[in-house]
């Protein structure tokens, strides 16, 4: 019987046919070092071992049970080994309806990544029934149907996230939930992360927002084994328990519910090398644990073959004692038998090779090398991985924050696929934000990865290295029904998924509990057809090549000229004398030049230029000249390797937890950040060849993140390119603000006093009852004052609404104004009109909020989860407003911080505006002078700050009367 299709509104609101239902590196590190100072080193490394059960005599031995678990010895896990057509998911849920997505552009995950088909897509019983072209008798048959029209959008697998910690690292952190390492020992292959698991993970609604649909879910890398490792979908499901978010859960995670008829599904271990397990003993300790537990495995896996065989052959005489077998080391076993896909923290070319080896001398694959910071140097090491060549899952441009990665690269992607090693890019939530998976995808491909393998690393490779694309990761007829649609193509900067189906159960946008209608407008902004092409991207191939050459640890010096002639300038960004910025065209058909003489623009046009030998051409196609943006909130220029105390200024003494030594005088202690400033820093300098000339640094840390340094001393503003402090333009300002950090404490670090301890200890300070012929008194008075900025690191709404009340008394006490400052300030937006009112600044630390603490908790994360961002609230409430980091390694991603913030605004944020969150309204609220007219310029090519094609090719800096070329 044929019946009339209607198809949705213009939103893309689903008709429904019935009325069924339609459904931080540094937190690891740290939780790391806790569990070594509360767990005493112990000599022994295994438990006892578990003797074989005795087994009655052979005249009731059970034949046919023991030749059918030795026949299961041999099964071999993967679905190509076992083909079994699916009709319906083991995941499908009744009452789920049909849904036929129409006009797409699908990228289908198949043949590396290579295969985009045009057309529809129609998901029905939880799985994928028909792509490209959908058959009328098909759509007949479903009695129940949402229809979708794509309108051209791209449609990709959900995405898959190789390395996460969600769950078991729960957002925000809590003492009770933190479950991610064991402290009993160094080889644990008997502990299974689902037991650990959190169904109420904050970070699970963040992750699908970004189109995460499954995630591997490992243990923490503090032991050599951690653990058995599980694939989990980020939906919660009816029966709302950790168990059933698995997927293809292990045969003996439930003896009750096996069916042996069916494919095997592969395990999962989380194996760690290097420092992360050095609470155990050295690398030879570690290598040692590991080379005795396959052996003790080995001896399991022959004594278990050598009974087999008697029995196979019929020598049930011979065959003495019970089945060999050990609960321990049973998993351990199975990795020797080819049957767990073995996951490796290992960082460096020493720590690859030598689990190589071990691969090597106990026959195992591994199917998965997870960070690898300097496996791109080794790509035939890695090769000689015994079983095959190994994903390698790695993150894009996060380096440099510890030992092992300072070789990491941002072009190791590229350098892996060019050796035809697969890449995985991965969160290592909560490490990075689970939410953009998709965008250490972005800056893969900026960064040289083809697109086809920068979309199949958060796709099918990570669905293959964990044997699992025959149905994730992937879109074809019969994979699950997890599926994007966005609102441009994945690989722009922002893009934002608009619909995302887990199970072919609707998840994005989040179906309503109450049946309002929730609009969330994604994707303003964006409706040009450049959107939905592949972006282009510059060539890096000199720097790619460079950093081979130099083991990782290529130079980053500049070129130095006084006169540079650029050509093809298309337009000119400059700050005016009170701070703004202004733009002006070149004049010139494909854009005009530019003449510089000692870091002074000194003539624009098309006849301006001297055509001398003595000047350098540098032609930048079309690109532009815009004023360098400045970074706030990391230790960039204060430590070299963050987790390396030896490379930095040392810890701060906080005056709630020691007394002042009397050397100092000084009861608060307050110090200045100035004379710790380290130059020439590899995050500074590939900060300042991203556009980064400023960065204004304080002591300061979040007391999330560190122990807490109440009186965080004054920060500084210095050159990110210069050599040295004594080089002219080195430093701009000596002192900048005075710096406070108030707040509860992370569960993972030591407790810090209450906080209305410290509110007690700053409103003292404030009213000044510190004597002024000491630093504490001289600074805090001129707070109080507003002679420098007052910056408060605080997250928490109650605690910033007691600042302001803390504010108007001081300022009611002395008759001053206080120019405060907030900085984190993850809760801020929720009292963007008292702090428009009290005429306090905010620094939002980091740009895009997660709830790391409970602090933070309640963020406002934007599309497609909110229509506004705490962003938008504050600067609708005339709020200034700057953009910071937390990680000296983050300082380099600043460009792409404010192109974020202007596309998750719904285009209500302008270039202009942008521009002013990192660079002339960020130095308003630190109290930067004089960086105006004579602001460093950054020559981009082809294109400018707003182009993913651009790069940074020069910076033209008045203060030191110099042109750097890179």
């Amino acid at each position: 019987m044929s019946r009339k299709l209607s198809s949705t509104s213009q939103e893309g609101a689903p008709i429904q046919r019935s009325n069924r239902l339609s459904t931080f590196t540094f937190l690891i590190s740290v939780a790391a070092l806790l569990s070594v100072l509360a767990t005493p080193f112990t000599p022994t490394f295994f438990g006892p071992v578990v003797p074989p059960v005795a087994e009655p005599p052979e005249s009731v031995i059970d034949k046919q049970s023991v030749l059918a678990r030795c026949a299961a010895l041999k099964a071999v896990p993967g679905f190509a080994q076992n083909p079994s057509p699916r009709d319906q998911s083991d995941r499908f849920e009744a009452g789920t309806n049909a849904t036929w997505i129409r006009n797409g552009i699908i990228f289908t995950g198949e043949n590396n990544g290579t295969t985009v088909i045009r057309g529809d897509l129609f998901l029905d019983k939880g799985i994928v029934k028909g792509i490209g072209k959908v058959s009328k008798r098909m759509i007949d048959n479903a009695p129940n149907l949402t229809i979708i029209d794509a309108h051209g959008a791209w449609i990709t697998p959900g995405l898959v996230d190789l390395h996460s910690h969600l769950g078991i690292l729960s957002s925000p952190i809590l003492s009770g939930a933190v479950d991610f390492d064991s402290t009993k020992g160094p080889i644990l292959p008997w502990l299974r992360a689902i037991d650990s698991l959190n169904t109420h993970d904050e970070g699970y609604r963040l992750a699908v927002a970004g189109g995460v649909t499954t995630v591997q879910v490992l243990p923490g890398s503090s032991n050599p084994i951690g653990g058995q490792a599980f694939m989990v979908k980020l939906r919660k499901t009816l029966d709302g328990s950790a168990s059933s978010m698995i997927v293809e859960p292990p045969l003996n995670l439930n003896m009750a519910k096996v069916d042996r008829s069916k494919p095997v599904p592969w395990r999962h271990l989380k194996q760690a090398c290097g420092e992360n397990p050095r609470r155990y003993g050295n690398r030879m300790d570690i290598m040692w644990a590991l080379r005795s537990a396959y052996s003790e495995a080995r001896n399991l896996m022959q004594s278990q073959d050598a009974y087999c065989a008697k029995a196979e052959a019929g020598l049930w005489g011979s065959v003495s004692g019970g089945f060999p077998e050990n609960q321990k080391w049973e998993l351990l076993v199975d990795v020797l038998r080819g049957k767990v896909k073995v996951s490796s923290h290992c960082q460096e070319a020493v720590d690859l090779d030598a689990m190589v080896r071990l691969t090597n001398e106990f026959q195992f694959p591994i199917a998965s090398f997870h960070h690898a910071s300097e496996g791109w140097l080794v790509p035939e090491l890695l090769k000689r991985t015994w079983g095959g060549i190994p994903t390698l899952a790695i993150l894009a441009t996060q380096h440099r924050y510890k030992r092992e990665s300072f070789r990491g690269s941002e072009y190791a992607s590229r350098v892996l696929a060019d050796n035809g090693i697969p890449v995985a890019m991965k969160t290592d939530h909560p490490v990075l934000n689970p939410r953009y998976l998709a965008y250490e995808a972005q800056q893969a491909h900026y960064f040289g990865l083809p697109p086809h393998l920068a979309l199949a690393s958060i796709t099918s490779v990570p669905a293959a290295a964990a044997g699992l694309d025959h149905r994730i990761g992937i879109l074809t007829e019969g994979a699950d029904a997890d599926v994007v649609l966005w609102d441009s193509h994945p690989l722009q900067l922002g893009a934002t998924p608009v619909k995302v189906w887990i199970d072919g159960i609707m998840q994005i946008p989040v179906p309503s509990k109450t049946g309002e209608n929730n609009h969330i407008e994604v994707g303003k902004g964006k409706e040009s057809d450049e959107w939905r092409r592949v972006p282009t991207v510059p060539s890096w191939d000199r720097e790619r090549k460079d950093a081979i050459l130099w083991d990782g640890l290529p130079p980053l010096d500049v070129n130095k000229q006084s006169r540079v002639v650029f050509t093809n300038v298309k337009k000119i960004w400059k700050k005016g004398s009170d701070g703004n910025i202004q733009e002006t065209l070149v004049p010139g058909a494909s854009g005009g030049t530019v003449l510089v003489e000692k870091g002074n623009i000194i003539c624009t046009g098309e006849n301006c230029v001297d055509m001398t030998t003595e000047s350098n051409l540098v032609d930048l196609h079309g690109g532009s000249i815009s004023p360098g943006l400045m970074s706030y909130g990391s230790q960039l220029g204060l430590e070299e390797i963050a987790s390396e105390h030896s490379t930095g200024d040392g810890e701060l003494l906080d005056a709630f937890n020691v007394n002042m030594p009397r050397i100092l005088n000084d009861v608060g202690g307050v110090v200045r950040a100035v004379d710790a400033l380290m130059f020439g820093t590899r995050n500074a300098l590939t900060a300042y060849r991203s556009g980064v000339t400023l960065a204004t640094t304080a002591l300061a840390k979040p007391i999330s993140l560190s122990r807490g340094h109440f009186v965080s001393g004054l920060s500084t503003t210095f050159g990110t390119g210069s050599k040295h402090a004594m080089e002219r333009g080195a430093i701009v300002q000596d002192v900048v603000a005075l710096h406070v950090v108030l707040g509860r404490s992370s569960p993972l670090l030591p407790k810090s006093v209450s906080v209305s301890t410290q509110i007690a200890a700053l409103r003292r300070l404030l009213y000044g009852w510190e004597s002024t012929d000491k630093e504490t008194g001289i600074w805090f008075r001129k707070a109080a004052e507003g002679v420098v900025p007052l910056v408060i690191e605080v997250d928490n709404a109650d605690i910033m609404a007691s600042l302001l009340i803390l504010k108007a008394d001081v300022e009611d006490k002395i008759g001053s104004r206080m120019r405060m400052v907030f900085s984190g300030a993850t809760e801020a937006y929720l009292l963007a009109s008292e702090i428009s009112k009290a005429d306090v600044g905010v620094l939002l630390n980091p740009a895009r909020p997660f709830p790391t603490v409970w602090d933070q908790r309640r963020i406002l994360p934007g599309p497609p989860l909110t229509n506004d961002t705490a962003l938008v609230i504050l600067l609708e409430h005339g709020v200034t407003v700057g953009l910071g980091v937390r990680n000296a390694w983050e300082a380099r991603n600043s460009g792409f911080d404010i192109q974020w913030a202007i596309l998750e605004s719904n285009s209500r944020i302008s270039e202009r505006k942008a521009y002013a969150l990192v660079s002339s309204d960020l130095e308003k609220l630190l109290g930067v002078r004089n960086v105006g007219e004579d602001a460093d310029l950054v020559a981009y090519e082809g294109g400018g700050l707003f182009d993913l094609s651009s790069k940074v090719v020069g910076i033209i800096s008045s203060r030191r009367e110099v042109v750097d070329l890179f």
